[in-house]
């Protein structure tokens, strides 16, 4: 089984122009994620991207980088060109990592890429216990409701499911309740279909791109995790990396 690790760039971010080429104690976001990746011991390592300034920055560390479309809507669009490209065998793994978490733990690469030991597993994400009333209640933090096979029932932005004659800030006492963690695996042939999938009505009320895949039938085995994510969306997000990794 051959694990592929594409990592989706792209420069022109509303929140954060330039963001994976910004400088993280003298290395740029993209190469420490790249380098993250590595330590995952993947049989390849890919950044996918639209713009030519990344591309000639991750040549500049050795990495593999592939030019991609610029008309792509989400980062599994990309993946998808880039996996093409590379001409992947049918059940080749290839798995989506976030290009804003430069320290993203390889042991959860290797969790997730451990889900395809069984043969069944279509895609496969990871998830996190929820700990705290903030996230649980954050719609920005999104929930995942896990069946007895460790399989997603439904993703939402809501806190679920409902605990029925309990106060909501009592849920976390009498459940556990699962934060989504937005990294991905796939098939290579489940990742031709499902990229070829429109918008669902269910992704189009929650704006989660999962719920599409879902709709259409595909299951999404899920692993659970225990590492502090940590994802920069804003460049007041740098300060939090300074506080955990370099104070």
């Amino acid at each position: 089984m051959t694990a592929v690790g594409i990592i989706p760039a792209r420069y022109a971010s509303s929140r954060f122009p330039g963001k994976p080429l910004v400088d993280i104690h003298g290395k740029s976001m993209i190469q420490r994620v790249y380098e993250q990746c590595e330590k995952a011991k993947l049989e390849r390592i890919v950044v996918a991207t639209d713009d030519a300034r990344i591309s000639k920055h991750v040549k500049t560390f050795g990495g593999e980088v592939l030019m991609t479309s610029e008309q792509h809507q989400s980062g599994t669009d990309r993946i998808a060109e880039a996996a093409e490209k590379l001409m992947l065998n049918t059940n080749d793994i290839v798995i989506n990592i976030q290009g804003d978490e430069p320290f993203i733990n390889p042991e959860d690469i290797k969790t997730l890429r451990d889900c395809f030991n069984d043969k069944r597993t279509q895609i496969a994400t990871l998830v996190k216990k929820i700990k705290d009333f903030d996230t649980l209640t954050n719609p920005n933090s999104p929930k995942v409701v896990i069946g007895l096979k460790k399989q997603a029932l439904y993703f939402s932005r809501e806190a679920i499911p409902h605990l029925k004659n309990f106060d909501k800030k009592d849920w976390l006492k009498k459940k556990n309740y699962f934060q989504h963690i937005g990294i991905y695996a796939f098939k290579y042939e489940i990742l031709k279909e499902v990229a070829q999938l429109k918008k669902s009505p269910l992704e189009q009320s929650e704006g989660l791109e999962q719920l599409r895949w879902l709709e259409n039938g595909y299951k999404i085995q899920t692993a659970e995790i225990n590492s502090d994510c940590i994802a920069v969306d804003c460049p007041e997000d740098l300060k939090r990396i300074d506080e955990k990794f370099f104070s």
